[in-house]
């Protein structure tokens, strides 16, 4: 199925049902009076998020989604039936934008998860609503009102944990088909992944995390270059990034320090807060490289960086030093989480 990330839909809310206008008519009953009922409200549109799915894609054929109209009302005070609500199915991770506007609705982050996004119109008054002491036989009702209109702007972004970056052919694929069940398509040629792919990676029991191999990214992203733009967005949901670099390219021209600068350079251009995220240093390939001189040959790539943040020398192609990575992973996001809950219970203790 191809990867569909951002589509536009309208959506419109059911209208309520009008009030009827009746009178009663039974034998022996000289005076009825009015008995006419209320129509029912208009059904309203739903977006739910859906565990499984992954992509947008089925809305390229259906981008109109209507929910039922309300009944009118009947004699005998009987009220119409209420519209049947339309449920429309998202990927987790799909935002909500009104078109016309760019306001931020909705964002569906766990399954089943539910948002309301048009009301239904609601119902009209049959004329037993009008009776009075003074209007003993009201031939007056009141329409129902039209439900909601919109016109949605859908966006999904990948929910994971660690995001991969890295120049086409630097080994995201490779290493996520690694640590994970994923099987992305490996090729020894640019641009091979065209989508994000999503493992999960289990590094012991009840212990995992979602990992995410983000494509696209060469210079001029930011501003659109390649498949750019379209895919830096999903690294926004991620807490971790890990920047792979090839370590031995088969160009010889090619530096590993100028790849890693690119990169960093787009994220800058992208985001401030995307250029500010952790982000570990992976060096891959070194099986590429003599046995004997993989460290020095790493070790000078850190220094010319001047990185000071984590380093991993690994191979995704053997798996060499990946199940240490994933490990030290698990590692970190598991302090973050005890970090976050000893916050939480001091701003607790703080305000009691």
């Amino acid at each position: 199925m191809k990867f569909v990330d951002e589509v536009v839909i309208s959506v419109k809310a059911g209208d309520g049902g009008n009030g009827c206008v009746s009178f009663r008519r039974e034998k022996y009953i000289e005076y009825g009076g009015p008995d006419g009922g209320d129509g029912g409200d208009g059904g309203c549109v739903f977006l739910q998020a859906n565990k499984g799915l992954n992509t947008l894609a089925d809305f390229r054929h259906v981008r109109f989604y209507e929910a039922g109209r309300g009944a009118n009302g009947f004699s005998r005070n009987m009220t119409g039936a209420k519209g049947e609500d339309k449920i429309v199915q998202v990927p987790i991770g799909t935002m909500i934008y009104v078109e016309e506007t760019g306001e931020l609705i909705g964002d569906l982050t766990k399954d089943e998860e539910m948002i309301k996004v048009v009301q239904g119109g609601y119902h009209g008054l049959g004329n037993l609503r009008y009776k009075s002491s003074v209007n003993r036989a009201p031939r007056q009702s009141k329409p129902g009102s039209e439900g909601e209109t919109r016109t949605l702007r859908l966006e999904m972004k990948v929910l994971a944990d660690v995001g991969l970056l890295g120049l086409p052919n630097a080994g995201k694929s490779t290493l996520i088909s690694t640590v994970s069940s994923a099987h992305p398509k490996v090729a020894n040629y640019p641009f091979t992944t065209l989508y994000p792919n999503l493992g999960v990676v289990k590094v012991d029991s009840y212990q995992s995390f979602v990992i995410a191999d983000i494509p696209g990214i060469i210079e001029g992203a930011a501003e659109g270059a390649g498949l750019g733009i379209q895919f830096l967005k999903h690294l926004s949901r991620t807490s971790l990034l890990l920047h792979l670099v090839d370590v031995a390219p088969m160009d010889e021209a090619e530096d590993p320090v100028e790849s890693v600068k690119v990169i960093e350079k787009e994220l800058q251009k992208f985001s401030d807060e995307l250029g500010q995220r952790e982000r570990w240093l992976v060096l891959n390939k070194i099986d590429l490289l003599p046995a004997d001189e993989q460290k020095a040959h790493c070790d000078d790539i850190v220094k010319r960086l001047n990185w000071k943040g984590k380093v991993f020398m690994i191979s995704a192609a053997t798996g060499l030093n990946a199940k240490e990575l994933t490990k030290e992973i698990m590692r970190s996001m598991d302090d973050a989480v005890y970090l976050e809950e000893q916050k939480q219970q001091q701003e607790k203790k703080a305000s009691e």
